[in-house]
């Protein structure tokens, strides 16, 4: 991809009220531009991006992209040859020629820019013009959409918008004092770098180690997330004027689609909620990471799970259960940590198991269904709970990078486990491989050091105590749980919301469906939410046969959400009620594989769900139950 001379550019969002003393007012930014001549896979098609195997590239910013490809691809969708991309859902991949621009967008009140990329293929017609926004899934960086709303767009000749939410893989070395620029490349602090944390002292190593955009800005980016989403939509109305010269383009002019999964669909709802200029004229949100009153917000549940999981884990019905035998191993650590959760009134039982069985009901209380928790082992496997705590708490509280609560930090680590200093390619590897949250990219969390069975506890109760305490830093963190809360006030414009009912890590009963029933107390007419049987949160894991032989992808689902939505704005009828969506698992194949996925595992969303209708009984969501096939 060619870049054009750097141009310089203010775009500046609504303004915020921040307790920080000296919140950015301006910022002239980087704005990069250039024709690509594919959009979709960066030049490695279907060959490079199904292959495992990350490619070899070049040592410049064309490489990062492609890496970047790989790496956000396969992080998010099922490419395997058995599970149905490109021949059920979704179009084949092929190159989608273009043009790509990014920029750094400052917002008032924020100490950081966000990153946003525009890409705008030739199929888009400027007579009829639509736009996708795409906050990212995640904390990723600006290609963390490409799977999802980046392939339906570009294939439907639409121009999208990504926004990487102040979070993306804005890495710094504190040590050399390097961090990322927006083409990925490492820079020496100054301008171009997009995150540049005040430096602390040195931890008692002497190694100071890596901060992270998103838990160390001190600007609470998920707090902001709806106007960042706005702000991304403006600029890629701006950038598709600079594109077609001489035309304009507005929300009154151009379809303007917002749509996500995961974070980036928490962000289209908040940003929908915060739309006072009629900028959104849709929404399509799967698995969306969203809370309203009321319900377990994000940080409690997480750490609760940390807490929990590991004790759950040693029921019987556990152990067959995808990545249980990677546990085995831990029993004792397990035991532990049930005998620990005992000491301090969290699980009730005279043994082990008896302390299981309470862990697990904790769990369910929580709003995990019992087809999530299939997916502990999995959650436990990949320290997925420790790491949503310690980098969403350092964030919540808006805690300066040297603050590191309950002594967690981020670094390298060398062969004996103890801090280093980042190397040349490690830092060039953040950009491209790294999902924005630690552990990530080589990057580790350096925590606590405990004792005995359970060395992970202490660090882990802290966090919690933290959080349910009174002091100050506790108000902090309940501040910070307070400003992401959303409304479920809705404009008068269509929404889906989809989401798996096994999943796994944004449980449906902590999320869509409180704020579908808050929505829908609140008058919402033209909003639709699919809950989809036997789909979980990850389908990139679906190509290992343990999960794609038990669960469904959910992409299918999302993709399908804006097919109805594009047909509804073009004067079509309403997107399908809400309804849970009747699937089939795929099984086992005799040599061990999952089968291949069909349309009759897929099911159907019915436009008369009949017993299946999710609707309001006596001022409450009614979701229909039935065993899990």
């Amino acid at each position: 991809m060619r870049l054009f001379p750097v141009l310089l550019l203010l775009v500046v969002g609504g303004c915020a009220t921040m307790p920080n003393p000296a919140p950015m007012k301006e910022r002239t930014l980087d704005q990069r531009a250039g024709r690509s001549e594919d959009l979709l896979t960066a030049g490695l098609g279907a060959a490079g991006l199904t292959d495992p195997k990350a490619p070899a590239v070049t040592a410049d910013a064309a490489g990062r992209r492609q890496l970047a490809y790989h790496s956000n691809w396969r992080g998010i969708a099922d490419l395997s040859a058995s599970g149905g991309y490109g021949r059920l859902y979704g179009r084949p991949l092929a190159a989608v020629p273009g043009y790509e621009t990014s920029a750094w967008i400052g917002e008032v009140g924020m100490f950081s820019p966000h990153g946003v990329l525009v890409h705008i293929p030739d199929s888009f017609d400027p007579e009829r013009p639509c736009l996708l926004v795409a906050p990212v899934s995640g904390s990723r960086g600006i290609y963390g959409a490409m799977a999802t709303t980046g392939a339906w767009g570009l294939s439907h000749g639409c121009a999208v918008v990504y926004s990487d939410k102040g979070a993306g893989t804005g890495f710094y070395d504190l040590d050399a004092n390097i961090g990322i620029a927006l083409d990925g490349a490492p820079v020496a602090a100054g301008p171009q770098a997009g995150f540049i944390p005040e430096r602390g002292p040195a931890a008692p190593s002497g190694i100071l180690g890596v901060a992270g955009k998103h838990a160390h800005s001190q600007d609470h980016p998920e707090a902001n997330w709806g106007r960042m989403t706005l702000s991304a939509a403006r600029f890629g109305l701006l950038a598709l004027e600079q594109r077609f010269p001489g035309k304009r383009f507005t929300a009154a002019n151009t379809r303007v689609i917002a749509a996500s999964i995961s974070n980036g669909g928490g962000a289209v709802l908040h940003a929908l909620e915060e739309d006072h200029e009629g900028l959104i004229d849709a929404v399509v949100a799967a698995a969306p990471q969203i809370s309203v009153e009321g319900a377990v917000p994000l940080l409690d549940y997480a750490l609760q799970a940390a807490l929990l999981a590991p004790c759950a884990q040693l029921l019987p019905q556990m152990a067959e259960t995808p990545l249980a035998a990677f546990l085995g191993a831990r029993a004792a650590e397990f035991a532990a940590r049930c005998a620990n959760l005992a000491a301090k009134g969290w699980v009730q039982g005279p043994n082990t198991q008896a302390q299981a069985r309470s862990a697990y009901a904790r769990l369910r209380a929580l709003g995990f269904t019992e087809g999530a928790l299939v997916n502990n082992a999995t959650n436990v496997v990949s320290d997925l709970w420790r790491a949503l705590g310690v980098t969403y708490a350092q964030s919540y509280a808006r805690a300066h990078v040297h603050e590191r609560i309950c002594d967690y930090r981020f670094a390298h680590l060398d062969a004996t486990g103890q801090a280093r200093v980042a190397s040349d390619a490690d830092r060039g590897s953040w950009f491209a491989t790294a999902s924005g949250i630690m552990p990530t990219a080589g990057v580790q969390i350096v925590g606590p050091v405990g004792v005995g069975d359970d060395p992970s506890f202490a660090g882990l109760w802290c966090l919690h105590e933290a959080f349910a305490g009174n002091g100050a830093l506790s108000k902090r963190l309940q501040s910070g749980v307070i400003a992401v809360r959303a409304t479920a006030t809705l404009p008068d414009r269509p929404v889906i919301i989809i989401h798996g009912r096994e999943d796994g890590l944004i449980p449906v009963g902590a999320t869509s469906r409180p704020y579908v029933e808050a929505a829908l107390r609140q008058g919402s007419s033209k909003l639709r939410y699919w809950e989809i049987e036997h789909a979980q949160h990850f389908d990139a894991f679906l190509g290992q046969p343990a999960f794609g032989a038990r669960f469904v992808p959910l992409l299918a689902f999302f993709y399908q959400g804006l097919d109805q939505m594009m047909a509804h704005l073009d004067g079509g009828a309403a997107p399908a009620p809400s309804q849970i969506v009747r699937t089939q698992r795929r099984g086992f194949a005799a040599d061990g594989s999952a089968n291949e996925l069909t349309a009759a595992h897929l099911g159907r969303v019915q436009a008369d769900p009949g017993a299946d209708a999710i609707l309001m009984k006596q001022d409450r969501l009614n979701v229909p139950e039935q065993a899990m096939k």
